[in-house]
């Protein structure tokens, strides 16, 4: 997928991408295969820097990453993953726009779409080509304080029975006490697909959605998580509306954000949660390809008149 983008890059004119270090071989990988193509004599990438900064296998460094990229200036940040590190990279990037791409295992945030036409779109946007009004948008964001202390989601908040954080991920649905969902789409997987089931809410609406589990009564059958589609008894639903705090029903419990829990609610402390329409910006490749074609922005040689027929 870095080598589809690079090449995209390549074409769209970007001269030089920050690239974050890693520990499972992905940089080394990749810089074989840019001494492959310098010794092939192949059309060159974009000049590929890693960024010097210590690895400890942890979201910190995701952090890190994002923040010395917005300091150099970058036009947008690609991030490859699924949710959590989308949300990871969302809390840092401040205005920096995101291109998306899926390659987690939940991915109802970012992008299911072939890397390359990502990689045109966010050369021609970092180019100058299209505008920003023409390639952004704008994401909701559903903000929990849980005390003093304050997390940011993407997706999906979700309330579970579970006291321990231990493994993060959230698999039995006997488990979850309340989902909040930015956006709920009936074709996303993971935990906002419960929402989905009830209250369906579109990415763009300047609304939300919530579902209480539990109870005697219906129930829908979500896939919570790739190949786990079960039924989650439903007690209540409803829509959150933007900038109306709403205090979480159960004071004892685990809390996960995006699909991991993070949080564990002891009881000693209020617990809200508020829906935003200001978070972050990301890339609209359909959008930007299309105002891209509309300005001849991809006519070749550049300048080049084409014919009508």
């Amino acid at each position: 997928m870095i080598e589809r983008l690079l090449g995209a890059f390549a074409a769209t004119g970007v001269g030089r991408v920050l690239m974050m270090p890693d520990l499972v071989g992905i940089a080394a990988g990749l810089l074989r295969a840019i001494e492959g193509r310098r010794g092939q004599g192949e059309a060159a990438w974009p000049e590929v820097e890693f960024l010097e900064m210590p690895l400890t296998d942890s979201a910190a460094d995701t952090v890190r990453a994002v923040e010395r990229m917005r300091a150099a200036g970058v036009a947008a940040i690609v991030v490859l993953g699924g949710d959590g590190t989308h949300r990871i990279v969302a809390g840092a990037c401040g205005e920096t726009p995101l291109a998306t791409l899926s390659s987690g295992t939940n991915n109802a945030f970012p992008d299911l779409r072939e890397a390359t036409l990502t990689g045109l779109a966010a050369g021609l946007f970092a180019a100058g080509a299209v505008t920003s009004d023409e390639a952004l948008v704008r994401n909701k964001r559903l903000r929990l304080r849980v005390g003093e202390r304050e997390e940011l989601a993407l997706v999906e908040v979700c309330v579970t029975h579970l006291e321990h954080v231990g493994a993060r991920a959230v698999w039995d649905p006997a488990s979850i006490a309340e989902v909040y969902a930015a956006f709920a789409e009936p074709d996303a997987i993971g935990l906002s697909s419960i929402v989905a089931g009830v209250s369906p809410v579109g990415r763009r609406q300047p609304q939300g959605a919530w579902v209480h589990c539990g109870g005697e009564g219906h129930g829908v059958l979500a896939p919570i998580a790739p190949g786990l589609v079960v039924p989650v008894p439903i007690a209540a639903s409803g829509l959150l509306q933007p900038d109306q705090p709403v205090a979480l029903r159960s004071r004892h419990g685990s809390v996960a954000l995006d699909g991991e829990r993070e949080i564990e609610l002891d009881g000693r402390q209020a617990a809200t949660l508020t829906l935003e329409l200001d978070g972050p910006l990301s890339l609209d490749v359909p959008a930007t390809l299309d105002a891209a074609i509309r300005r001849g922005a991809l006519h070749h040689p550049p300048g080049a008149a084409m014919g009508r027929p």
